[in-house]
């Protein structure tokens, strides 16, 4: 027994020393001096850099030996490059693709904006923790976070957690018909709430260009089947304040969305105003089961509790009062 003990012993001192010789030759080959943590066996690191410097990643990985992944993100203005790590059972294609996303880069970019959180210095980002990604198709849609900023002067943690889904719009469609203004609201099932809800048509931007108006124009048509015009829309948050950024934040405590909302002016019959009532829409393939409904704009404050649609009629109703709308142009076509 005695004998069997020595032989474990044995080999176990000549793994160690095996594992030491490991460290040492890594640690020579990229660089390191002696006093550097040890790199795991087979690690990689992969160096990217975005064009003008506005963005710089180093990314680790490694093998089950360091299951957390991380990286280093440059952020402008900042003191030092801030360290980014993956959230437990995080896929390091997911994990890649969240830090090279336009939601990701956007994010960082408004930290440094006119009235970014670390502008004026007062605030510092110590850490982000990437912790869920949800892929539309080839990009990604949805991105939930959680960063350490802290107060410089008291030392305490400003509340990080996000949820980034990026730009949206919605458009208020106001339908004068024999006298009466009616609004188009599209009513489905909303997940998230556990209820069905009516709402303004709108949707999110699906690319980097930032086309406000284009995008609602293309949603509006997809949820109702009715064309509008580029030329007869009318940015509503435009009116606002530039130092608002002319975008409406319905739940700055959580999540980066911004919304520009639109508004559009037509003129149309009896019978279509019947028959967008309970017309069945939406892109079917996208899980979008939409029923239209058609309320008379007086009532519609009363109608919904979209953030959307009542913002929307307060800057409407704002912006008439004060007489800065154009005035609308002629009718539209809907597709019935």
């Amino acid at each position: 027994m005695a004998l069997v003990m020595r032989s474990l012993w044995t080999l176990e001192r000549e793994m160690a020393a095996a594992a030491t010789t490991t460290t040492r030759a890594t640690q020579c080959l990229f660089g390191f001096n002696h006093r550097a943590p040890p790199l795991p066996p087979l690690a990689s690191l992969l160096l990217r850099r975005r064009t003008g410097g506005a963005l710089a990643v180093r990314m680790a990985s490694s093998d089950a030996a360091a299951p957390q992944l991380s990286a280093t993100v440059a952020v402008p203005g900042a003191a030092a490059p801030v360290r980014v790590v993956a959230a437990p059972g995080l896929r390091e294609a997911d994990f890649s693709k969240a830090v090279d996303s336009a939601l990701f880069r956007r994010w960082l970019e408004n930290l440094q904006s006119e009235k970014g959180v670390l502008t004026y210095g007062k605030l510092s980002l110590r850490q982000i923790l990437i912790q869920g990604v949800d892929m539309f198709g080839e990009r990604v849609g949805f991105l939930k976070f959680k960063a350490d900023i802290v107060d410089e002067e008291t030392k305490a943690k400003v509340p990080g957690i996000v949820f980034a889904r990026g730009p949206a719009v919605a458009v208020l469609i106001l339908l004068e018909s024999k006298g009466q203004t009616y609004a188009v609201l599209t009513e489905q099932a909303r997940v998230p709430i556990g209820k069905f809800i009516l709402e303004l048509p709108a949707g999110m931007l699906d690319d980097e260009k930032g086309d406000f108006v284009g995008t609602a124009v293309r949603e509006v048509e997809e949820e109702t089947g009715i064309k509008l015009n580029l030329e007869d829309m009318v940015d509503l948050t435009a009116l606002l304040d530039p130092a608002t950024g002319c975008k409406m934040f319905p739940s700055p405590g959580g999540c980066d969305e911004e919304i520009g909302l639109f508004l559009y002016r037509g003129h149309v019959d009896e019978e279509t105003i019947k028959a967008l009532q309970g017309k069945e829409t939406g892109l079917r393939d996208h899980g979008e089961l939409i029923k239209l409904r058609v309320v008379q704009y007086d009532q519609l404050w009363r109608s919904t509790a979209d953030a959307k649609a009542l913002c929307a009629i307060a800057l409407y109703e704002m912006a008439k009062k004060e007489g800065i709308l154009p005035s609308p142009h002629g009718g539209l076509s809907v597709n019935l």
